[in-house]
């Protein structure tokens, strides 16, 4: 009798994102957009590149870098969040497994990105390392994460629900784990990448009133597993509490955010 292997982060992971699929790609994976442009540009995407975005998501990173001519591809854990890349990239190669384990061989491509997702593997070096593997010698691996928290006004919204979560283990990597240049080049460097560049940017969060606010914030895998435990109630006012000081004289909302991101060579 053989012994059932145990959950695989991904198995969690695709379940809590791919809870609602369609509000993420809908409102609130656009809010990133502007890192995505940067680090594509700085890693000098353009027609032919060869690019898998690890951790797509709903793919909106790939048809950017499908838009400036790149071959895309992409592996993430939610086959619901698939779905929707396939819709954005009907050229694309999209798969459903885990950073760990890269379904492409060795030197399969010119850029490896992944935006606010190695760090959150189940073995994060394991992860970059494999995106090393896939990357041809001299290729690049980009790694986006959240910029430094100090006076970002998105911070008071990203740790909104940490009161109604239960605390993280010992060593758990926090949404602002890596937003440090030197924190960030040494992880890469951990897997065997050389740091070529960190660069940074702002960008802003920006809805139209609240409904559509919360639709989005409350589409995270965060937010689906707080609302879990407490209730979807308790998430909508805890994120309604925290979107309360940007609210514009429009109704609208307008929150700054910070992203950072190291190119490194493979």
């Amino acid at each position: 009798m053989t012994t059932p292997s145990p959950q695989r982060t991904s198995d969690v992971n695709g379940r809590l994102w791919g809870a609602r699929a369609r509000d993420w790609a809908e409102v609130q994976e656009a809010q990133f957009a502007g890192g995505y442009d940067h680090v594509l540009a700085s890693a000098g995407v353009r027609v032919g590149t060869r690019l898998l975005d690890a951790g797509c998501g709903a793919g909106l990173a790939a048809r950017r870098a499908a838009d400036l001519g790149a071959i895309v591809a992409g592996i993430d854990a939610a086959p619901l969040l698939l779905d929707i890349a396939r819709e954005r990239c009907p050229d694309g190669d999209f798969r459903e497994g885990d950073l760990e384990e890269l379904p492409h061989a060795d030197d399969s491509f010119d850029v490896v990105t992944g935006f606010n997702a190695f760090q959150f593997a189940a073995n994060p070096v394991a992860a970059l390392t494999e995106a090393r593997r896939v990357t041809r010698p001299g290729g690049i691996v980009a790694v986006m994460t959240w910029g430094r928290p100090d006076g970002m006004e998105a911070a008071s919204v990203v740790a909104a629900l940490r009161p109604l979560l239960p605390a993280p283990p010992p060593g758990a990597p926090g949404p602002f784990a890596l937003s440090d240049p030197d924190r960030l080049s040494g992880f890469v460097a951990d897997a065997g990448l050389v740091p070529r560049e960190v660069i940074e940017g702002d960008i802003f969060w920006t809805y139209p009133d609240e409904a559509t606010a919360l639709r989005g914030l409350n589409s995270s895998g965060v937010a689906i597993r707080a609302a879990g435990l407490v209730g979807e109630a308790a998430v909508s006012a805890a994120h309604a509490a925290a979107l309360a000081p940007f609210r514009q004289a429009d109704g609208g909302f307008r929150i700054g955010a910070r992203y950072m991101a190291v190119l490194a060579l493979a």
